[in-house]
């Protein structure tokens, strides 16, 4: 913790993007997953100058902890362990999108098929080449080169490692016991780089790379990604519909706010498997209590129509209810 909360600190005077002065202010830090959405936030939102951290997401759960932020904001869910430290914090559900599987395999067009069997075996070290047989067997008619696969995974406390590591967990029993879910997990094998846009850049100079990082970068950075079988036995690439197809699935929010869609079941035919939501976190009682309501009020509605050309899925009707009642706890 204290360790993300230096990493947070010092990242601050290279890292964080104002918006133009506006009466009140709101700082917060964390998530470079949700980065993308909340800059056009700061562009869009009228009623506060938001200054916000791209610093991960570990380091944005160490700052609103200490208080050194006014919220942070994650793509994990808070651990028993982090919400009893942050004293008094709720998590909020306040965007929805994709982690897309970018490659850089010379010859190999968009759309390369893999399986999260495949994809936990990269990762476990145990698939080691483009050309092998389980890759080879899924994808007919693709020419695959011999040629070594490197594994990019993020280095810093991440929600995008959370997410794309409680699909494989899902999928593989092996990766669960060996791995497991987690925001910073100890990987087998890989090339490790800092934030999205770390990772993005290791992908993008390395033949043969693989890594995980959310749509918006893989189209910012012009990645080819993969299509990732989901539960229905269908190759389904990142994007829209197949947030959609995977938000579907929820019936509930519960009390802590917490939701995950990955794997979901096959009656979602059109479901893009490595989804998930990303959280802002939010002291309940607050000095600034009236300025976060109105901003996140804003976020989880009217601020929802830029998601889309970023990739990010409008939030459904059922979590912004729930969000709503959270909102109206925050108190001075």
């Amino acid at each position: 913790m204290a360790a993300a909360l230096a990493v947070a600190t010092l990242a601050f005077g290279a890292s964080f993007a104002a918006a133009s002065s506006k009466s009140g202010s709101l700082k917060g830090a964390g998530s470079t997953f949700v980065f993308p959405l909340v800059s056009q936030w700061q562009a869009n939102y009228k009623n506060a100058q938001i200054t916000y951290g791209s610093v991960g997401s570990g380091a944005g759960i160490a700052a609103i902890t200490a208080r050194t932020v006014d919220f942070g904001a994650s793509d994990a869910p808070l651990s028993k362990d982090q919400a009893a430290a942050c004293k008094g914090c709720q998590q909020i559900p306040w965007a929805l999108s994709s982690t897309s599987i970018p490659y850089r395999v010379p010859g190999v067009e968009y759309g390369l098929k893999l399986t999260g069997p495949i994809l936990a075996n990269i990762y476990l070290g145990h698939i080691t080449k483009w050309n092998a047989a389980a890759i080879k067997k899924i994808n007919p008619g693709v020419k695959l080169p011999d040629l070594k696969i490197t594994p990019v995974y993020r280095s810093d406390a991440s929600g995008t490692s959370w997410n794309f590591t409680d699909y494989l967990s899902s999928v593989s029993k092996e990766f669960k016991n060996k791995i497991g879910r987690g925001t910073q997990p100890n990987f087998s094998t890989g090339i490790g780089g800092k934030g999205s846009s770390g990772l993005a850049g290791v992908v993008s100079r390395t033949d043969g790379a693989i890594g995980y990082v959310d749509e918006a970068y893989s189209l910012k950075n012009g990645f080819k990604v993969a299509k990732i079988q989901n539960r229905a036995g269908k190759f389904q690439l990142p994007g829209l519909r197949g947030i959609k197809a995977s938000a579907a699935t929820i019936t509930r929010v519960p009390k802590s706010g917490e939701l995950s869609i990955v794997n979901p079941p096959k009656s979602q035919k059109l479901a893009y498997p490595i989804c998930t939501f990303t959280y802002v976190i939010v002291p309940l009682k607050s000095s600034k209590a009236g300025t976060l309501k109105q901003f996140i009020s804003w976020a989880i509605t009217g601020g929802q129509k830029y998601a889309s050309p970023l990739q990010f899925y409008p939030l459904p009707k059922i979590v912004v209810t729930a969000d709503k009642t959270f909102v109206r706890k925050i108190h001075s």
